[in-house]
């Protein structure tokens, strides 16, 4: 019953990518590439940017989305965050701008580049403090129900419903924006996003209590609660895209978020939500499995998702490929999902992260 069942719906989807927009047409071979920070020395040197942007060319890799903001700081001179911490750049990059000469070296081979707002409303990693910005600006801080700084999977937040946050956050975008010849922006799971054990500061509690007459519940689950937080970022999400269009009509605006429905309830990402209303060109969730069959179950159910939506954007799965030194899928598994990616239609994949392809480069050149 559940092969058939499977079957079925993977039919209905391809009938339904067929028909979509000239969207999938006009963006077909579409193959991007996550390059991080960390656990990369990518960066660390402009040779090092040469020999990167040479092998995603060889690997028919078309689109870099390069992170720029991680952990309070920048991979390129910012005066949006030096006025708030003293920091104009993270350390390593003193002197040098990594995303000026990516954006060269990229340009060059015909690779677009997007700048990937990383750590979105999470100002910092591991930090109990909250990092440099929570320090300078503690009442941004976002809260749990017990008063303490909002923190999940060692990730601290600011307070992604305070206007000033919100306002900081759309600086640095638009900073990027006006001083770069990025083709694109995205956000990710963390952006726009908060964990749904937060909400419980001053701020948004008195939002909720004009809105309602009562203090949210305790219940971080509530959906009404959900919804209502939600809101708040889907409307944050289309001012900012709205923004974005506005000044610049040809900047790709994509979004990789968790994939829903537990996106929405672990980090306010009712992302359908924001097709419906934002903007969006391409949205990437992220497919992250550790088998085959796993990541097919996920990606059609994903689809489906995306299908129930009246959005022109481009779907594309994000596909995991490497975890700090482990390399997930083996060689026939790769092979396999680059085949149901395009049996199902589908313009590419996005791959997670940079370090991961050369374990597939044969793979990624000859496919």
């Amino acid at each position: 019953m559940g092969k058939k069942w499977l079957i079925a719906l993977s039919l209905s989807v391809v009938a339904h990518i067929l028909v979509l927009s000239n969207c999938y047409a006009q963006n077909q071979n579409f193959r991007g590439v996550w390059l991080t920070d960390v656990c990369s020395n990518v960066l660390d040197s402009d040779d090092n940017i040469r020999t990167a942007v040479r092998q995603c060319k060889e690997t028919k890799i078309n689109h870099i989305f390069v992170a720029v903001w991680n952990r309070g700081q920048t991979i390129y001179p910012s005066n949006v965050v030096k006025s708030i911490t003293g920091i104009e750049i993270m350390n390593r990059f003193k002197g040098r701008d990594p995303l000026s000469v990516l954006i060269k070296e990229a340009h060059n081979v015909g690779i677009k580049v997007h700048a990937w707002f990383e750590f979105g409303f999470s100002s910092s990693y591991d930090d109990s403090t909250g990092g440099a910005i929570l320090r300078n600006k503690p009442h941004w801080r976002g809260l749990d129900i017990s008063g303490n700084l909002l923190t999940k999977n060692k990730f601290q937040w600011m307070n992604a419903f305070n206007p000033e946050v919100q306002k900081f956050v759309t600086e640095l975008i638009f900073e990027v924006i006006d001083n770069y010849d990025v083709d694109g922006v995205q956000g990710d799971d963390r952006l726009p996003a908060l964990p749904s054990t937060g909400g419980y500061d001053d701020y948004t509690i008195g939002l909720f209590k004009k809105e309602y007459g009562v203090a949210p519940p305790e219940d971080y689950k509530d959906e009404r609660w959900v919804q209502w937080r939600c809101n708040i970022l889907s409307e944050f999400l289309e001012r900012l895209t709205k923004t974005i269009k506005e000044k610049n009509p040809k900047l790709i605006v994509s979004i990789s978020p968790s994939i829903y429905p537990w996106s929405k309830y672990e980090y306010l990402q009712d992302w359908p939500e924001w097709l419906r209303r934002c903007r969006i060109d391409m949205v990437i969730p992220q497919v992250y499995r550790r088998s085959y069959d796993a990541y097919k179950e996920e990606l059609i159910r994903q689809i489906e998702v995306f299908k129930n939506v009246n959005s022109d954007a481009l779907f594309i799965p994000g596909v995991l490929v490497k975890v700090e030194n482990e390399i997930i899928p083996n060689d026939q598994m790769f092979v396999d999902i680059l085949k149901l990616n395009d049996s199902l239609g589908l313009a590419g994949e996005c791959l997670f992260y940079y370090e991961g392809i050369a374990n597939f480069y044969r793979i990624l050149k000859n496919n």
